[in-house]
């Protein structure tokens, strides 16, 4: 299984390095979006910088989406998922390589919009352990998800709508806590955090964990 997961993992990285969606299409979309916020907010301080955590992960939250489903779209597209079940990758193998893809590819992506965001919204990103762990328990947990239900709506003809109305209900436990620990972190109060970040590792386990157990199944009725 790890050998699997290390090889779509590389493969994932590589077609990313060739194709440069991430960089090209999803990274200018985010960008757009804090800057915009920052605009619609205005100037005043006192605004900007209460929400600049919750702007933060919406940018990632929607990221995520087009991640999901390009990464998807990859497999599914040309037969591609099943070259990989005839060669015998296991399930969890690309369940996992695909996580661990799209995680990379979406941690390069949080810290230049951390920089961004503290620029344009005035905050000062305190507490810089706590915010890497919320980040990467968060992207985590959003990932995991994303693949599953990118999964099990890979051969319907409305899944570029259906995908983001049913992963948005389930990921706003992450959209929440992770706000709420970049609240803490910026406010210096790292023991409020904590709780937070305890939520988001829970979340990500349970989610991976459905993730390598049903991934297999799913994938036979796509």
């Amino acid at each position: 299984m790890f050998r699997d997961t290390l090889a779509l993992c590389r493969k994932d990285l590589r077609v990313e390095w060739m194709t440069r969606i991430t960089s090209l299409q999803v990274v200018p979309f985010a960008v757009v979006i804090v800057v915009l916020f920052g605009f619609a907010l205005g100037p005043d301080p006192k605004q900007l910088r209460p929400a600049a955590p919750g702007v933060f992960w919406l940018a990632v939250l929607f990221s995520c989406i087009l991640g999901v489903q390009r990464s998807m779209s990859v497999e599914m597209s040309d037969g591609a998922i099943d070259g990989l079940r005839l060669a015998g990758f296991d399930p969890a193998g690309i369940f996992l390589g695909k996580l661990l893809a799209l995680v990379g590819e979406l941690v390069g992506l949080e810290v230049l919009l951390s920089i961004l965001t503290a620029v344009i919204f005035g905050v000062t990103l305190a507490s810089f352990w706590l915010l890497v762990a919320a980040t990467l328990l968060a992207t985590v947990g959003l990932v995991a998800v994303g693949l599953l239900y990118g999964v099990l709506l890979a051969s319907s003809r409305v899944r570029e709508t259906l995908l983001p109305l049913l992963f948005f209900p389930v990921i706003s436990p992450v959209l929440i806590a992770g706000t709420k620990v970049w609240q803490a972190a910026l406010d210096r109060h790292v023991s409020t955090g904590i709780g937070w970040l305890e939520l988001l590792g829970v979340f990500g386990a349970i989610y991976v964990a459905i993730g390598i157990v049903s991934f297999g199944p799913l994938l036979e009725d796509a």
